[in-house]
């Protein structure tokens, strides 16, 4: 354990809620509840950007409509890709500021290389999943289970963001674990 590890809480006043809160739950490892808080912030800027991103191709550009599932998949996968990005720069100087053994460069491409395979299987999972999700909100609504007045294309859309965040959780301890144990494997 080395001494950041090791801070008591109430010299910590001037650091901030995640520190605060690493160090009083972390139990022996409070770096690296740290780190994983650290990592869900940028997930959650990352999924802003990536559903932000996803919606706006999917409305403005492809304007998709019905049951098109190709613009659905690529729109994702370009949101995505812009998330990536910008986590890769929030992770390197923010969650593992300490990561400096390898280059830039090297950590950029495993950075993106654990990302592809996030990025397979989230083209994957939307793939698979937009319908099933489309048919579940078009059964809720046709069985009067929830009050939703939407058109065809609308529920299509609401089950294709439903399979988003699927792959967005499934994606994100894909990444978690992988560009920890591999990306960033120079850190304590």
């Amino acid at each position: 354990m080395n001494s950041s590890d090791s801070l008591p809480l109430a010299s910590t006043e001037r650091t901030g809620i995640i520190r605060r809160i690493s160090i009083r739950f972390g139990g022996e490892k409070p770096r690296e509840l740290e780190r994983f808080l650290k990592f869900l912030v940028v997930g959650a800027i990352g999924a802003a950007i990536d559903l932000g991103t996803t919606n706006i191709l999917m409305r403005f550009v492809f304007q998709v409509q019905d049951e098109q599932l190709a613009p659905v998949v690529l729109s994702a996968m370009i949101g995505f890709t812009l998330a990536v990005s910008s986590n890769f720069l929030w992770n390197r100087y923010w969650t593992y500021p300490d990561s400096r053994s390898r280059r830039i460069r090297h950590q950029l491409a495993q950075f993106f290389a654990v990302s592809a395979v996030g990025l397979a299987v989230r083209g994957g999972v939307v793939w698979l999943f937009s319908p099933v999700f489309a048919n579940f909100v078009r059964y809720l609504a046709a069985n009067h289970l929830v009050t939703l007045n939407l058109q065809d294309s609308t529920q299509w859309k609401l089950g294709a963001n439903m399979a988003v965040i699927m792959a967005l959780i499934i994606v994100a301890l894909w990444n978690f674990f992988a560009n920890r144990y591999w990306t960033y494997n120079d850190v304590e």
